[in-house]
């Protein structure tokens, strides 16, 4: 007996196992409301996707029909995805979308950030259980079978739904107070034909649940939330997550091939494969407080990092180089604080922003081989970072906020011939370049920041730009970062792929 219920119990685990692993991040899923025709929720984790297929006959008046992939949740979350339905569909009234409902049953209190197959786009909602449906605040119709990103996020009582087209920003279209929403509901996914004979099917990627932190949040004494290291498709915007972490890690750069992301956590370099895996601790002789500004010269052999002296102004951030296949890291910056940014592509200087005797951060160059370091920036107020080489060494990139807001400006490496680059409301920092020049990623930090700066746990946009057409920046990831998020050079070898750290 004793056997038989050892394997009773291990193939109830497997099966649990195995369920949870299709459904992703999410815990269950259920055709609320008894569907007449049975749907599902399928995950193919090699894509991070999911399939929605469901009937019922609409989510609407006193009681619901649909199919749902759902997860409890507590307190406040950001939910984030792209929706597409697949097919013409059968009636123009089908629905996809975020729900945030109380319970499973079909008259249970729930709003619902709702795409249709005709391109509506509304907030809806049932305030108490067996109530019949509110019209929506705000109606927006997109292109029919369009892409959407839809965005639902929970303040307290307080739902917003906000959607765009991919490349666009997202938009506010709905704003809600649900006081009769419990604290604890399920969050998830959901998929209605409106029609009780008919299956509908859409696709799902990009999905992610973060969990925010209060806008005053002071990570360094209160704590760091979740990690995520993504890879993402520049040009069709897929993003992977390929490890995730109760801890903090940080500023992904690639690797020379391209099959290896180089990161910071706890004060140490790790690689991980692309694909994903265990971290594997990178030596950097015996130094063992690094920060998130380290990067690979151009060449593939050098690593340039920045490690924290004690006892030295500023935290004693310093500047060191060592060849990247081992070997003991030599000293370049006696004077702190420093924070390295970038190569050169002769390989043989370093760009860093340091705080010296004017009272304010600026660039500087030194030669890796030694000598008196160069200042590029002699700004007295203001702030100046994150400078990056173009790969034609024509231009070194920066963000500075001499007009007020942070934004993106270029200049030539002797410091002449300073231009600004981005002109906008966001708060723009840390360009990076891609391998063929023709491409800057940046991100975006919202106006309502202090422009100097960089802060952990922001709803951030990491946005693309052209530099040799003319064309304004286009959206690339909706990302819940910030500070460590795309601190350094993030592209792969080949130009189509970059790293970047989220929060959850």
């Amino acid at each position: 007996m004793k056997v038989l219920s050892f394997l009773f119990f291990f193939f109830i685990q497997t099966a649990l196992l195995a369920q949870q692993q299709a459904l992703g991040i999410f815990d269950f899923q259920s055709g609320v409301g008894n569907p007449k025709k049975q749907g599902s929720v399928q995950y193919d984790a090699g894509s991070q996707t999911y399939t929605l297929k469901g009937a019922g006959y609409n989510i609407w008046f006193n009681r619901d029909e649909f199919q749902y992939a759902y997860k409890k949740m507590k307190g406040d979350f950001i939910l984030t995805a792209n929706f597409e339905f697949i097919g013409p569909g059968s009636n123009h009234h089908r629905k996809t979308g975020w729900m945030v409902r109380a319970a499973t049953d079909a008259e249970a209190i729930h709003i619902s950030a709702v795409s249709h197959g005709d391109g509506l786009t509304v907030l809806q909602w049932r305030p108490l259980r067996g109530a019949y449906m509110r019209d929506p605040q705000d109606e927006l119709f997109f292109a029919k079978r369009s892409v959407q990103v839809i965005q639902l996020e929970r303040s307290g009582n307080r739902f917003i739904m906000r959607v765009a087209h991919p490349g666009e920003p997202l938009q506010t279209v709905g704003i809600k107070e649900m006081p009769e929403m419990p604290d604890s509901a399920l969050a998830g996914l959901f998929i209605c034909s409106h029609d009780a004979d008919v299956v509908e099917e859409a696709r799902v990627w990009n999905v992610r649940i973060d969990k925010p932190v209060a806008e005053n949040y002071n990570a360094y004494r209160q704590g760091f939330i979740n990690s995520r290291l993504e890879v993402m498709d520049v040009w069709d915007l897929r993003r992977k997550v390929i490890h995730e972490s109760t801890g903090r890690f940080e500023a992904p750069n690639f690797m020379p091939g391209g099959k290896k992301l180089l990161f910071n956590a706890e004060g140490k370099l790790y690689t991980i494969p692309v694909e994903g895996g265990t971290p594997e601790q990178f030596r950097v002789g015996d130094l063992d407080r690094l920060n998130n500004d380290h990067g690979i010269s151009f060449d593939g052999k050098q690593l340039a990092v920045s490690h924290h002296r004690a006892g030295l102004p500023g935290g004693g951030s310093t500047v060191y180089v060592m060849p990247l296949a081992g070997g003991t890291p030599k000293l370049l910056t006696a004077k702190t604080p420093s924070y390295w940014h970038g190569w050169a592509p002769n390989n043989k200087e370093v760009v860093y922003v340091a705080h010296r005797d004017s009272g304010v951060y600026n660039i500087y160059k030194m030669n890796v081989n030694g000598g008196a370091e160069i200042p590029l920036t002699t700004n007295t107020t203001g702030h100046v970072d994150g400078p990056e080489y173009a790969p034609d060494g024509k231009y070194i990139y920066y963000n500075a906020n001499v007009t007020g807001t942070m934004q993106i400006w270029r200049m030539k490496p002797d410091g002449s011939g300073k231009e600004q680059i981005t002109y906008d409301e966001y708060h723009n920092w840390f360009p990076h370049i891609s391998p063929d020049g023709k491409w800057m990623v940046m991100i975006s930090f919202p106006p309502d920041i202090d422009p100097a700066d960089h802060p952990f746990y922001k709803r951030v946009l990491l946005r693309l730009m052209p530099l040799t057409t003319v064309g304004a920046p286009r959206v690339i990831a909706y990302v819940y970062g910030g500070q460590g998020t795309i601190n350094v050079p993030s592209w792969s070898p080949d130009g189509k792929y970059i790293a970047f750290v989220s929060n959850y």
